[in-house]
């Protein structure tokens, strides 16, 4: 295992007891960005030298995919944050079905695979329930680069077309900018016969953290962060040492909880200009911002409403919407947030409505009149960022929360009730006797004697 969390097996019993009201002050550490983390540990796949990656999170997701890696003959050893990843006795085979399932960014594993075996099976992928979230993108790309893939009883199936031993650049333009499949691609491109170009290619910074470890290993990439990359394939890649980026979603998520909270606390390190969208719309809220360095710094204050359009990068992240709307749900005023990346990523806006918020949804557009106060309940987060949206919620109630579903919260958060604390917050994690099976508690007239739940899609 990469990385053996305390009590892991037992997360569908825990749950985190919040008393509301809460203050945060002090400043909290960001780890590496679990998104990115991912991306590289696929990419390590492309070499058979090592691969030391620094400033890795301690998350369930990531002990996820080096599992995968594991299976496919991959060494890894870890220390603290540090991991390091030996491919030098990879075994082409298909990956297991209970490992892809459950995470979604096992799937970009076919584009280091393919590139570099000339083959690879993979099922199709798993993760938050959030939305359909296609593959197409991926498999109409790889097809343009000389792949031959089949669909075969839910596995994908590629492998190059004909004798040939290497992928072939090709021109590619996406349908639309998919992180994913940007992701994929650049990592089969790398190692192509001649030039790909990308266009409308995604311009997050997890591409571009990953475009630079490539380029690092010997790949000779350019324009990443812009609408067209452009990848000149090379025959081999070497080794090298990466660190991976601050993570822009979690600091925002601590942002976020300082502004609900009318809080003053710092972030750090972090990269600021990654945040720019999330900081323009706290500041417009109410919030004063300072950015110093690799740290930045929030006051709240007076909460104001704000309309919100999520948008692919640089606008505001999906990843924020969830914590978002929990902030605007006590501002003052009528605010309006719309969701424009996942078709399945509003179902929060009923437990926020049970806690006493008054939002109308349609068409994955909310409505939100501000309220003077939440009240607290105990509910179960059923996906990553509506779970961490219950915890601001709670740490702005009246009374006790209790907080289910930590199995999605520590897929994506650090130590996130430990860093909470040390902002002042009244948090900790219980275990209760019985584990709690999501699919039971769909209702929202439950006895208090029972561990009551609301799922969050």
């Amino acid at each position: 295992m990469v990385y053996e969390g305390n009590k892991k097996s037992y997360l569908k019993s825990q749950n985190l007891k919040i008393i509301g009201r809460s203050t945060l002050r002090g400043e909290v550490k960001i780890s590496g960005a679990k998104n990115s983390a991912l991306v590289l540990l696929a990419a390590s796949l492309l070499t058979e030298e090592k691969i030391i990656l620094d400033n890795v999170p301690l998350l369930t997701d990531i002990e996820k995919m080096g599992n995968i890696l594991k299976s496919l003959g991959v060494k890894l050893k870890t220390k603290n944050h540090q991991l390091i990843i030996d491919s030098t006795n990879i075994m082409i085979k298909e990956l297991p079905f209970e490992l892809v399932n459950g995470l979604r960014a096992s799937f970009f594993c076919i584009g280091a695979l393919l590139a570099k075996f000339g083959e690879a099976s993979i099922p199709l992928p798993g993760g938050c329930n959030i939305g359909k979230r296609p593959i197409n993108e991926h498999i109409s790309g790889l097809k343009a680069l000389g792949a031959k893939i089949i669909i075969e009883k839910e596995i994908v199936k590629a492998k190059l077309a004909g004798n040939k031993s290497r992928l072939n650049g090709a021109h590619i333009r996406l349908n639309c900018p998919s992180v994913g499949a940007t992701e994929t691609l650049i990592m089969a491109a790398s190692l192509a016969e001649g030039r790909t170009v990308i266009e409308n290619a995604a311009r997050e910074p997890e591409i571009q953290d990953l475009c630079q470890m490539l380029n690092k290993m010997g790949a000779k990439i350019y324009d990443s962060g812009k609408e067209t990359i452009i990848i000149d394939g090379v025959k081999k890649l070497h080794g090298c040492s990466h660190k991976v980026i601050p993570d822009r979603i979690e600091a925002g998520t601590f942002l976020i909880a300082a502004a609900a909270t009318s809080s003053s606390i710092t972030v750090s390190p972090v990269i600021p200009n990654h945040l720019e969208a999330v900081l323009n719309k706290l500041e417009e809220s109410g919030s004063k911002i300072t950015k110093k360095g690799n740290s930045i710094s929030i006051k709240g204050n007076n909460i104001k409403s704000v309309d919100i359009k999520t948008a692919p990068f640089p606008g505001f992240p999906t990843d924020l919407q969830a914590p978002f709307m929990a902030l605007m749900t006590i501002a003052k005023g009528k605010s309006k947030i719309s969701e424009t990346i996942f078709e399945n990523r509003m179902n929060h806006v009923e437990l926020l409505n049970q806690m006493g918020s008054s939002i109308t949804l349609k068409n994955n557009v909310a409505q939100i009149n501000g309220v003077n106060e939440l009240e607290g309940m105990t509910l179960v987060g059923s996906d990553l960022r509506s779970s961490a949206a219950l915890v601001i919620a709670a740490l702005i109630s009246r009374k006790v929360s209790h907080i289910y579903g930590l199995e999605h919260l520590d897929r994506g958060y650090e130590n996130f009730e430990f860093k909470l604390s040390q902002l002042g917050a009244q948090i900790t994690r219980e275990s209760s006797k019985k584990t709690v099976p999501c699919s039971k508690y769909e209702g929202s007239n439950l006895s208090k004697k029972s561990i009551p739940a609301i799922k969050v899609a």
